[in-house]
């Protein structure tokens, strides 16, 4: 195991990382899990800031994790429509349901979100076997375009849309939109499509409502070149094609690589998951009783 100095060999690399690309978390993740210690490397628990090597022998929660370079590890990719009322998260205290109850089950590796949606938003949402992909896709520095329909309570000025794509100054730093398109409603609600290049907490919905506007309803509709399509309902999963996820992985500044075939027993489980799985509807409010 190496130390993160400057004499650090270039065949190392960072544990996170490592961590990441054999699909047991998203970096960030993977950083979580080191600092609770439930990484150790050669026997020892290991700490933020620890590189390792080929050599070098990993355990994930006393798991063993097997080592792999990059053109080793495997790079799947699934678009799930997420439906409102379902939380971006593993598991959730309240016992409320989320995305990841949905996906197919994985062997030896697990489903990495790309990115989050709020419990109000509904939409595209990305999953990935591949830590490496879901991390540059992620990363603020690929500008990555993410676009949402948007429901808009109350009267829109020229002006509001002005000043969300010059730019406004938010609670945690400047944000704006890069395009702004009408694409028409009644009354109070008109529907938008709104552009942004970062993926901040409820960012969009803070954007409007700093010009005094509330919005009704949002959806993700495309994340980089992927756009949400008839393929997949609310409540259902579709594995990308080698074609658009080459797409993704040219988009993150990496090499394309194979996507694996799957095996007759990962066909049968994926077919039983999709089938078990009933596509949900929005939750709703109760209705109240009336007198």
């Amino acid at each position: 195991m190496s130390q993160s100095n400057n004499t650090t060999p270039v065949t190392s690399e960072k544990l996170q990382k490592v961590l990441a690309r054999a699909g047991f978390g998203s970096r960030r993740e993977m950083e979580t899990a080191i600092s609770e210690g439930r990484v150790k490397v050669n026997s020892q628990v290991a700490k933020l800031g620890d590189r390792v090597e080929a050599r070098d022998k990993v355990s994930f929660d006393d798991r063993p994790v097997t080592l792999r370079s990059e053109e080793e590890a495997p790079r799947r990719v699934i678009m799930y429509n997420k439906p409102e009322g379902e939380l971006c998260t593993r598991k959730d205290p309240e016992g409320r349901r989320t995305v990841f109850e949905r996906l197919p089950r994985l062997k030896g590796e697990r489903w990495i979100a790309v990115g989050r949606l709020d419990i109000n938003t509904s939409g595209l949402l990305l999953f990935t076997t591949d830590g490496e992909l879901a991390n540059r896709l992620m990363h603020p520095s690929t500008q990555v375009e993410r676009e949402y329909a948007v429901r808009v309570m109350g009267e829109v000025k020229r002006e509001h849309i002005v000043a969300m794509v010059d730019g406004v100054m938010l609670e945690d730093g400047p944000a704006r939109f890069t395009d702004v398109q009408e694409f028409g409603g009644e009354g109070i609600n008109t529907w938008f499509h709104v552009v942004i290049l970062e993926g901040r907490n409820r960012e969009v919905r803070r954007l409007w409502e700093s010009q005094g506007l509330t919005v009704s309803r949002l959806k993700r509709v495309r994340y980089g070149n992927i756009f949400l399509d008839k393929r997949a309902k609310a409540g259902e999963w579709v594995e990308l094609s080698q074609d658009e996820v080459d797409d993704l992985s040219t988009l993150a500044n990496l090499e394309t690589r194979k996507v694996p075939v799957l095996t007759p027993d990962e066909k049968n489980r994926w077919s039983r998951d999709k089938h078990k799985r009933r596509p949900v509807q929005a939750m709703r409010k109760p209705k109240s009783n009336r007198n």
